[in-house]
């Protein structure tokens, strides 16, 4: 098991810089550490403003931007870790700026207006209808 320093944000062992895709992953962005390089060199991360590779590193007091499907992140480094850990500990290398958690509220509440607005059906087809939706989108 890994011994985990409460004062100093991460597991034991200090360090200046971390690799970009490596520091996502370890803050729990991404799943695996492939998915977090392939977001970066598919430009959804921003470190400082500029579209960076995955091999950057990052420091503390780093500004990131994170898409993630239709989510977006804007984060500040406050710690470092090229180990998983926790998610306690992964909430600790990070924190989110107010402007961004309000963005995403938002934009959840929105979704969340969209989906109650559409008209759902009360039931599905039955084999007559489908025949019909399968004859209409063949459109012969």
């Amino acid at each position: 098991m890994q011994e985990y320093d409460q004062k100093n944000i991460g597991v034991v062992g200090l360090v200046d810089k971390v690799r970009v895709d490596k520091w996502l992953w370890a803050a729990r962005f991404f799943k695996t550490r492939s998915l977090a390089s392939r977001a970066v060199t598919g430009g959804h991360v921003h470190v400082n403003g500029a579209r960076v590779k995955a091999a950057r590193p990052v420091q503390p007091g780093d500004r990131l931007l994170i898409r993630r499907g239709e989510m977006e992140f804007t984060v500040i480094v406050q710690g470092l870790s090229e180990k998983r850990g926790p998610a306690p500990v992964a909430r600790k290398l990070y924190a989110e700026t107010a402007e961004s958690i309000a963005a995403r509220e938002a934009a959840r509440d929105e979704r969340r207006l969209i989906r109650a607005a559409a008209a759902r059906p009360d039931r599905r087809p039955d084999k007559r209808q489908r025949r019909k939706i399968r004859k209409f989108l063949r459109k012969d």
